[in-house]
């Protein structure tokens, strides 16, 4: 390396697989590589940045890459798997392309830190002489999952009643995510969370949004294959260690959250007596399910705060508004601002690893009602290992019924189990914090990948 560049700051390019829930921790990692005098630019796909409302990224650059459908995105595909092929073609030629300009800029990159779901962008990076990590917006339990079903140590479809994996509890076939319990039932997101791994032995580092005391068993395992390190719980600042006093929320919001209404009516509840529900940004109810749902909240006799997202609404029932008079519905909201407000006793909640994480490092107990992919395997992480909630346990018929949705939001807020779970939620909290403050795990690992950022 020339003398010359050794006097520039590290520059790292940031290439989050566009979607919200992968592009917030990447932006939140970002800001605390800022905080340590890292330049930082975030590479969005020209298709999704079209469509976001508030772009609140103060010190962030940002360049666009195309995914081959620079109108519309994934929507304007056939289907997942042609836009795969197509975005993973033109990504890379237009990442190298993007690489190529960058090359002669006055600070040029040192570093591609990419999602996981793009190992192709490895590929360039190390064309590029650049180092090249990898960043894994799930789990690294579901990562090590996927990683085993790629080395074909799970053979699908399925076949054995339980499964026995290094550093997880004991798995029932549908504790494993959707994607191999249900084999062949989504193949192209298959493909990508099986295949992040074909490229993963050339990463310089592999860098994990999560807590090391949250998975230290499967991570103890994973370190000995990858070099990973845990930087998580990759959410703003002003939730846990406080020392980034303007990060209080994530960068970017797909949808107006409706911040002043829905904390409004909040601030008039009494203290723990809300059930908040949400199912995040990518999936939605049944008819069926969301019908359960509306009669299990109004009869739990509980205020509830619902995000019913604008294209979903017309799954609810008829009239159903005007009849609930506790409950409040929204199309969209802020999570954050709603998880921290003390009027919020538990947490519906799909059990998305961001959602997951949000609700630990806050310490609301959770009523885990998994959809799909790797949903399921927090759904029983979050229960049975961390025990920080309960389960909503659907039917044959893969519906969660009223009754059930009811007695676990009594469970929550007017049992002795329910006092359990707050105190474990309380428990897990501070671990999330004191990971996150100085000279904590996450935070020492972030410090030692600067440094080796700095030496590069």
């Amino acid at each position: 390396m020339d003398k010359e560049r050794k006097n520039h700051v590290p520059h790292c390019l940031i290439l989050p697989y566009p979607a919200q829930g992968h592009m917030n921790p990447m932006i939140q990692f970002s800001k605390r590589l800022i905080q340590k005098q890292v330049k930082i630019t975030l590479i969005t796909v020209t298709s999704l940045w079209k469509t976001i409302s508030n772009k609140n990224l103060s010190s962030i650059e940002v360049e666009s890459i195309s995914d081959g459908y620079d109108e519309g995105g994934l929507s304007a595909a056939e289907t997942l798997e042609v836009y795969k092929e197509t975005f993973w073609r033109v990504g890379s030629e237009s990442l190298s392309e993007l690489l190529h300009k960058l090359s002669t800029s006055e600070n040029p990159p040192n570093c591609v830190i990419f999602d996981a779901f793009l190992p192709w962008a490895l590929d360039v990076a190390k064309s590029f002489g650049l180092l090249g990590v990898a960043f894994f917006t799930q789990s690294c339990s579901v990562n090590s999952i996927y990683f085993q079903s790629h080395e074909k140590v799970i053979e699908l479809p399925l076949s054995k009643s339980e499964y026995l994996l290094p550093g997880l509890p004991k798995l029932a076939p549908r504790d494993l995510p959707s994607f191999l319990y249900k084999y062949g039932s989504y193949p192209g997101y298959f493909d990508i969370v099986v295949n992040q791994f074909y490229n993963i032995g050339k990463a310089d580092w592999v860098l994990a949004n999560s807590i090391y005391e949250l998975e230290n068993e499967v991570v103890d395992w994973l370190v000995k294959i990858w070099p990973l390190k845990t930087i998580g719980p990759s959410i703003p600042s002003m939730i846990l260690d406080k020392r980034l006093k303007e990060d209080k929320e994530y960068g970017i919001n797909l949808s107006d959250p409706n911040t002043e209404y829905c904390i409004k009516w909040l601030n008039d509840k009494p203290k723990g007596s809300v059930v908040y529900v949400s199912f995040g940004s990518m999936a939605g109810l049944s008819e069926d399910q969301t019908h359960e749902l509306a009669y299990g909240l109004k009869d739990s006799d509980t205020f509830y705060l619902w995000v019913v997202r604008d294209c979903d609404q017309s799954n609810l029932p008829k009239g159903f508004e005007k009849t609930s008079q506790k409950g409040l519905i929204v199309t969209w909201s802020p999570q954050l601002l709603v998880l921290t407000h003390e009027a919020v006793g538990c947490f519906v909640t799909h059990c998305g690893w961001n959602s997951t994480l949000e609700a630990l490092s806050i310490g609301v107990p959770l009523i885990a009602m998994p959809l799909w992919t790797d949903q399921v395997t927090n759904a029983k992480l979050i229960a049975d290992v961390w025990k920080i909630g309960v389960r909503a346990v659907a039917d044959e018929k893969e519906i969660v019924r009223s009754g059930t949705i009811r007695d676990c939001i009594k469970e929550i807020i007017e049992t002795e189990k329910g006092s359990e779970i707050k105190k474990s939620a309380l428990k897990w909290k501070d671990l999330a914090k004191s990971s996150f403050d100085e000279g904590g795990r996450s935070d020492k690992n972030i410090e030692e990948f600067v440094n080796a950022l700095a030496q590069f």
